[in-house]
């Protein structure tokens, strides 16, 4: 087959969905002499694809198409363009917010979440209008549909229209290699001398978007929990400033423990598992998640996972995580106070994590893409 890959919607690698592209396009570097794969990257973006170079062919996109709405207009007019002068059989958009109208191939999309639909000022109007009227027609033109949880699947049904049976679901993977048990003395040490992280911390990693991604809360759980009893933890957040970081960084400001309150910005991958092996607890209490990938990256790590079941973090954490209400503030302190306390407890937390974290695998990931794509393959004439 000739595949074409989207690549512009990984925000120069700093998003859940840039973990996404990367990890399903190292993996399929193994399938790279069966099939023949291209990958439209963006070319500020085409080192972060060197690992790619040579066994696939990275076109590149003039920086110019990376604003939204340009990026928008490139998808439909000059992409499809290039998919027929290349005689690509199947194009795949790992994003809706790309998704092709044109159809001059195959089209395979992946959609994370309808997060538009759940989490009211999630973003600007125009951006909210557009996830919840124009991607509900640009999905019905799709041949395939993967939703990376059950909870998607059935929000693309119910808000797209699409049936669970017309779709497929396929849960993201994490990379075993890189996510894994390691000398917790060692990473402390590490994390000490990279971020000086000298004191005990909960860790969240995620952008700085606010409310969807729930920090203020986080901010007000933790004073509750250091106005209980004397403690010398710390509260760490890993991530870009998105949509209402000022608010999430206002928050920490005026907090009475705004010194233990610390902002570490983009994680990079080659040492976030440092963070994840240095932590007491990663906390995640998302108002809305189409997956989730940093419980269960922290859950290999043997790192105890505080977080909420929105959207498909209940089928993704199982009961391996510590469960919280995300809007209930004391739930999500007194969470904090046990995993700091009951030794057992914590031990629970950490083999159920290990359990539940083999679950998800990029190997197994790749082999049901390369069969979606042969499924939309024989759809097109």
């Amino acid at each position: 087959m000739k595949v074409a890959f989207s690549t512009s919607v990984v925000h120069r690698g700093k998003t859940g969905i840039a973990q996404y592209v990367f990890a399903l396009t190292r993996t399929l570097l193994a399938s790279a002499r069966e099939h023949q794969f291209t990958l439209f990257v963006l070319e500020e973006d085409l080192p972060l694809f060197d690992f790619a170079a040579g066994l696939m062919t990275l076109v590149p996109v003039a920086e110019r198409f990376r604003p939204a709405l340009k990026n928008i207009a490139w998808h439909q007019t000059v992409l499809p363009r290039l998919l027929r002068e290349r005689h690509i059989e199947v194009c795949h958009v790992p994003s809706y917010r790309r998704l092709l109208w044109p159809k001059p191939c195959a089209l395979v999309a992946t959609i994370h979440d309808l997060a538009p639909f759940h989490v009211a000022g999630k973003y600007d109007m125009a951006r909210m209008f557009y996830g919840r009227v124009i991607v509900r027609a640009l999905a019905r033109r799709q041949d395939e549909i993967i939703a990376i949880s059950h909870n998607t699947a059935r929000d693309i049904d119910q808000f797209f229209d699409i049936p669970v049976a017309r779709q497929n679901v396929i849960y993201n993977g994490i990379d075993h290699e890189r996510f894994r048990p390691g000398d917790t003395t060692q990473a402390r040490a590490e994390a000490a001398a990279r971020w000086q992280l000298n004191q005990p911390f909960f860790l969240y990693i995620s952008r700085l978007e606010h409310p969807g991604k729930n920090h203020v809360r986080v901010i007000e759980a933790f004073n509750r929990f250091k106005a209980s009893a004397p403690s010398n933890q710390q509260l760490v957040f890993g991530g870009s400033d998105w949509f209402g970081a000022d608010v999430i960084r206002a928050t920490a400001q005026q907090s009475p423990y705004a010194k233990d309150i610390r902002f570490l910005g983009f994680v990079d991958d080659a040492v976030l598992s440092t963070l994840y092996r240095a932590a007491n607890a990663v906390v995640y209490p998302s108002l809305y998640e189409g997956f989730g990938f940093p419980p269960i990256e922290a859950m290999a790590c043997g790192c105890p996972a505080i977080s909420s079941t929105r959207g498909s973090l209940g089928e993704v954490v199982a009961d391996a995580a510590a469960i919280v209400n995300p809007e209930n503030v004391d739930e999500i302190a007194a969470a904090m106070q046990r995993v700091t306390t009951d030794m057992a407890w914590r031990e629970q937390l950490r083999e159920a994590g290990f359990r539940n974290a083999r679950r998800f695998d990029w190997q197994r990931n790749a082999a049901e893409l390369l069969r979606v794509y042969a499924k939309a393959l024989e759809k097109k004439p």
